[in-house]
């Protein structure tokens, strides 16, 4: 039993790992004909642009290399039809969008030709996460909600599956505004479904020449001369380098966890093998050949790992149901379709095949050499033999050289993660909520209405009792900001390629944002409400900037940007901002990097979508309310939007880091637990066939404490044997795994001996009690047994 328990644990957790992993790294997309969808670029590989409307309009009408092409365009919608109204994530799509994915439908129809222009777009498809959460009525379809303020008539309900994993929750279709087909301000992703025989290559070189030939004729694509077709998988599941290597790791981990547990069990047969010796004597005696014992106890091995992977699926599912349950939000690709499936049972059986081919084999030959005179000799103890007693302390010391590298992974993870939480963010979490406002696409997109708007807004909100400050910016600290390129005045004379000048990220704030969020002023001033568009142009700039870009006094410097409009991805030309303060670093990318930063007065460059935070007196999240009716009473028709106070972007920043370091450590748990499952047996067993030389040894003189101080210097001697082995894998791990933790150095020798030092302990507790079965043996009873 404990050997089918141990062989569960291990397969369960390969095949909850590998699953997760096979969902992300190797899965293709579930619609049909996946290798056929691409996503369109402007620009190359290697800077992919949105295309504009004009582009996609161009590549649509003159490819040939498409069975469909479509595009979307996401963003926030308010739902104001429900018991409370909602702001939810949407698409503007083009009317053969889900007929290019080949999405099916649960419920109605997909959009009609022609339902993408002006006065036929008001007509909406759900996705089934929303069609139930909004009461799962099978009537709503031909029903009218209304969006935005505006009545929309539901065609639709997608089928549940891939679609309900995204983030966009419903779909309306994309109608192109004269202002965006002469600006551009829309941000398409082009996905297409490339024809019979059209490799990605020809489809490339197909847009390619069509974009070139319109640069000429189109100010927002003139510098752009080429296009970039790539597959839809690659942009479904992108992932950063660190999540991807973070997969690979656990990948690696478990496996590690797998071969400790089939080491473990080859030594628990081993063991058990010298109570069968009478037995296997007995059947050589009758004629069985060593071929024949050895197929025999090959199958029951076989049979018992299959027994163990049967174990394992069962298992496996819910570790993987636990996994995703505590796995943050958008750790995975959202596409990841992470159930098992036949490639995942496959690899099942095949890792369930090979461990009983590795934990099987070397006991069933040493069985099968049994000497049957020797073990027929009636009342004879049969000992282990020399070459067999050697092979169990040879396995137990690769047991515990395993079990030190992954219990080392495990102390490397818990460091650095020890040392994540610990850094300086720059900012304040404590008390501050954060929200969007999602309000109706207004015409009007002036920047002074804008400021105006968002100055009325503020002061709403400020009134509400139990509120110190509020602000708005454009992005959050903690997430990256938005790059943009910059130019130090006087040190290089900006041209118009901004794509050979250095880039720093860059936020319009309100002058409370250092207040709200607690970024300390280290020189000079932050702003006020004087920093108005008319007023000249200033900037705040972090720590970060001044060490890479300044090489003077920062409060003397001036730096030029190139800002477009709003929502205008036109190039603007570049202007002057002066730099009146340097502010602390806050940092970014999950807490690992200090990015330059440029900071400007949110009067002086309104932003129609900012953020808004506001600092409380007493818990964030009990103010939600009051600072709703405040936002109602401002413009009733705004909707409190993704409201989520710091501490809990904190944790999000955090959780893919939090959630690794704690696999990690239940992989270190695992092996420490069959390392010392692995001692105390061969200890136990060694013991168990050594009853007459410890009666002997009584009988000669020796007292118990003499025994006990001999089982557990064998035991020792194992553990500090398998110990020094294992630092060698676990200075690699060191190396490998440096990269992806924070603050951990070439060498861990805290984690490498702390570890150590943990697996000695729990070699030392594996002695104990085999130590005191030795210490009790009566002498008298032992040799008249023998």
């Amino acid at each position: 039993m404990i050997i089918l328990l141990t062989l569960a644990l291990g397969i369960g957790a390969d095949t909850a790992i590998f699953t997760v992993d096979y969902a992300t790294l190797f899965a293709p997309l579930s619609y049909p004909q996946p290798k056929q969808l691409v996503t369109v670029w402007s620009g190359t590989n290697a800077n992919r642009l949105n295309p504009s409307p004009q582009t996609f309009i161009e590549w649509r009408r003159l490819s040939r290399s498409f069975q469909e092409l479509s595009a979307f365009a996401g963003g926030t919608f308010g739902i104001s039809n429900i018991d409370q109204p909602e702001s939810v994530w949407g698409m503007r799509v083009t009317a053969n969008y889900f007929r290019t994915l080949g999405s099916p439908f649960f419920l109605g129809r997909d959009f009609l030709p022609g339902e993408d222009q002006e006065g036929q777009n008001h007509v909406v498809v759900l996705t089934h996460k929303l069609w139930s959460h909004l009461g799962a009525d099978p009537n709503l379809v031909g029903h009218t909600m209304r969006i935005d303020g505006k009545p929309y008539t539901v065609v639709g309900v997608l089928q549940p599956g891939i679609a309900d994993r995204d983030i966009f929750e419903m779909a309306m279709p994309l109608v192109f505004s004269p202002e965006e087909l002469q600006n551009g301000s829309v941000y398409l992703v082009a996905v297409g479904r490339i024809k019979n025989g059209v490799s990605i290559q020809q489809a490339q070189d197909d847009v390619g020449a069509i974009t070139a030939h319109l640069a000429p004729r189109n100010p927002r694509d003139a510098q752009i001369t080429g296009a970039s077709v790539r597959p839809l998988r690659e942009y479904m599941f992108s992932m950063s380098r660190d999540t991807r290597q973070t997969l690979w790791w656990l990948l690696g981990g478990v496996g590690f966890v797998l071969l400790t547990v089939c080491v473990n069990v080859a030594n628990l047969l081993l063991a058990k093998g010298m109570t069968r010796q009478r037995e296997i004597a007995v059947r050589r005696a009758l004629g069985a050949t060593r071929r024949t014992i050895f197929m025999q106890l090959l199958t029951e091995s076989f049979l018992l790992a299959m027994a163990g992977g049967l174990l394992g699926i069962g298992l496996g599912y819910s570790m993987l149901r636990a996994l995703l349950a505590a796995m943050p939000r958008f750790t995975l690709p959202w596409a990841a379709d992470t159930r098992l499936s036949l490639p995942v049972l496959l690899f099942t059986l095949a890792t369930t095949t090979l461990a009983g081919l590795f934990f099987g084999c070397v006991p069933a030959w040493f069985a099968s050499q049994t000497n049957q005179g020797e073990a027929l000799k009636s009342g004879a103890q049969v000992g282990l033999g020399v070459g067999r007693h050697r092979l169990q302390q040879i396995l137990v010391i690769g047991e515990l050289a395993l079990a030190l590298s992954i219990v080392a992974g495990a102390g490397l993870a818990l460091h650095g993660f020890a040392n994540l939480i610990n850094v300086d963010m720059g900012v304040r979490a404590d008390h501050v909520l954060t929200f969007y406002l999602s309000v109706p696409k207004r015409q009007e997109a002036e920047p002074v209405n804008i400021a105006a708007y968002y100055r009325q807004m503020l002061t709403g909100i400020q009134a509400v009792p139990g509120i110190s400050s509020a602000s708005a910016q454009t992005g959050t600290p903690l997430f990256p900001p938005g790059m943009t390129p910059f130019a130090v005045a006087g040190e290089s004379v900006p041209d118009s390629d901004s794509s050979k000048l250095p880039r720093a990220g860059f936020r319009a704030v309100t002058p409370d944002f250092f207040k709200t969020f607690g970024v300390r002023m280290m020189e000079g001033r932050a702003f006020t409400e004087q920093d108005s568009s008319s007023n000249v142009k200033v900037a705040v700039v972090n720590e970060e900037f001044v060490r890479r870009f300044l090489n003077k006094d920062p409060l003397r410097a001036r730096v030029w940007l190139q800002q477009s409009a709003e929502e205008v991805p036109i190039p603007a030309a570049f202007t002057e901002w002066q730099i009146v303060g340097v502010s602390h670093d806050t940092l970014s990318k999950s807490m690992r990097e200090h990015i330059p930063e440029i900071q400007i007065p949110f009067w002086q460059s309104p932003s129609s979508d900012p953020v808004i935070a506001v600092r409380t007196a007493g818990n964030p999240d009990s103010m939600i309310k009051s600072i709703g009716a405040a936002v109602h009473s401002v413009d009733s028709a705004a909707i409190l939007a993704r409201p989520r106070t710091m501490e809990e972007i904190r944790n999000q920043v955090l959780a893919s880091d939090r959630f690794s370091m704690v696999l990690f450590v239940s992989f270190g748990a695992i092996a420490l637990m069959l390392a010392t499952l692995g001692v105390y047996g061969v200890v136990s067993f060694s013991v168990a066939s050594r009853r007459s030389e410890f009666a002997v040894r009584m009988a000669l003189g020796a007292n118990r404490m003499n025994l006990v101080s001999l089982v557990v210097r064998q035991g020792l001697s194992l553990a500090v044997t398998g110990l020094t082995v294992g630092l060698g894998g676990a200075y690699l791990l060191n190396q490998g795994m440096r990269s992806a933790l924070f603050g951990v150095g070439h060498i861990d020798f805290a984690v490498l001996g702390g570890v150590a030092l943990l697996l000695l302990l729990a070699a030392l507790l594996a002695c104990v009690v085999p130590a005191g079965r030795a210490a009790s043996v009566e002498p008298m009873q032992a040799l008249r047994t023998e």
